[in-house]
């Protein structure tokens, strides 16, 4: 087939995946029944706010509560109330939301129900140090943790036991109401227990998988807060704790969702979809090489798929910052692409966050095609030593190859398309 607008089909898949993961399409199915007693809905995540308002526009009776949402996420609700506070560093908007979360959940009869709306970015947005630890040093181990190129699983057992309301806690305070956790999930293999970092959800992990974790990522902490691993204080309330048997909860989107809409769409216009994995972890750059090679493959050998095609995939990549530059995980993906491709004529690139927000930066992500290097070097851009800068965010705007949506107000991860021709 003919593809007039390699950018423009890559476009459309990201957008066909995005809108196939937001919170009207997904959450309705999900809405437990109303109690005899009241309905609380709280939540956190940059899909909280749009999710609330789902909830708002589908429930059957009275509602109140508060959602907490990464800046800019915001959605206009009548009677869940909004708040906008920092991510991926946490602030004190975040962390004076979290106390009032903890406060609207106490009193609660058997007869009530709680209703928690959970999405990626909530671990940084529910922000609400255990005792003897403050806001500044959970800030500082954050952007540490942010920079060492951890796992998100890893990231999130670390604040789960420096918190006193993820890990379970937020659940184990709604007692004895019906807690009912809606999730969308922003994690490889969508473990309900790691997405933001599990408030209301029972969690197996310990002190010293958290202390681990910070000596492997030589994440150097205050010695108060070694005292509070070693000493047992931060231990989360697992699986085996009976104040859990009345919760439930449903992961309602996740990137398998997101992946499997953008390949029927690529079916339906006439292009043959592959899909690798939802969920690919490591290095963005490693993962970038990776991705090269296979759609070198199948340009030269048509192996392990047949040209013309679109490789698909999702999951979590990492950054290990070594750099000062500017660039999200997803366009430094890109540009390790881009690198690996050397201006193969037959393929084209998207990589996006399905948030909208790539890192901490205004992009998505962005997009590359066989003419990519050959603008670079016209614009004095040397690449390879931009991505060793962690510089990608300037390669592709110097290019005019950023993807800006603004913010989607879903999260399912990255967001990977090669286009083979």
């Amino acid at each position: 087939m003919t593809i007039s607008s390699p950018r423009d089909f890559l476009l459309s898949l990201y957008q066909t995946a995005v809108d196939a993961v937001s919170a009207d399409k997904c959450l309705p199915a999900f809405l437990p029944p109303p109690p005899k007693g009241r309905t609380i809905v709280i939540g956190a995540g940059k899909a909280a706010a749009a999710m609330a308002r789902t909830v708002e526009q589908h429930w059957q009776g009275e509602l109140s509560g508060l959602v907490v949402t990464r800046y800019g996420h915001g959605a206009a609700c009548q009677h869940i109330e909004v708040i906008e506070a920092a991510h991926p560093v946490p602030d004190v908007a975040g962390q004076q939301a979290a106390q009032r979360i903890l406060q609207m959940v106490q009193g609660l009869s058997e007869d009530d129900l709680v209703l928690c709306l959970i999405s990626g970015g909530g671990s940084a947005l529910l922000a609400l140090p255990a005792e003897g630890i403050s806001l500044e040093q959970k800030q500082a181990i954050n952007k540490a943790l942010l920079k060492s190129g951890a796992a998100i699983d890893e990231m999130n057992c670390v604040r789960k036991h420096l918190s006193a309301i993820k890990g379970g806690r937020l659940g184990l305070a709604c007692a004895p109401a019906r807690v009912v956790t809606l999730l969308i999930s922003d994690v490889p293999g969508d473990d309900a227990n790691i997405i933001a970092s599990g408030p209301t959800l029972p969690d197996d992990s310990t002190c010293a998988d958290a202390l681990a974790i910070l000596q492997k990522y030589a994440i150097a902490v205050p010695a108060t807060i070694v005292e509070h691993l070693q000493s047992g204080r931060g231990e989360t309330p697992d699986s085996s704790d009976p104040r859990f048997a009345r919760h439930s909860h449903h992961i309602i989107a996740t990137a398998q969702h997101a992946l499997d809409a953008a390949a029927y769409a690529a079916g339906e216009a006439g292009m043959t979809a592959h899909i690798l994995s939802d969920g690919i972890e490591g290095e963005a750059r490693d993962i970038g090489v990776m991705h090269a090679a296979i759609a070198r493959q199948v340009a030269k050998n048509g192996q392990p798929f047949q040209k013309p095609c679109v490789i698909l995939s999702g999951g979590e990549t990492t950054v290990t910052v070594r750099g000062n530059g500017r660039g999200g995980r997803n366009a430094e993906f890109l540009l390790s692409l881009v690198v690996a491709l050397d201006g193969h004529p037959d393929i084209y690139a998207l990589a996006c966050d399905t948030d909208g927000i790539d890192g901490s930066e205004d992009n998505a992500g962005a997009v590359c095609d066989p003419g990519s290097l050959q603008r670079a070097s016209e614009n004095d851009l040397y690449p390879k030593t931009m991505l060793e800068n962690n510089d990608a965010y300037t390669f592709f705007s110097t290019l005019e190859n950023l993807i800006i949506s603004g913010p989607t107000r879903t999260n399912v991860n990255d967001f990977r398309a090669i286009l083979v021709l």
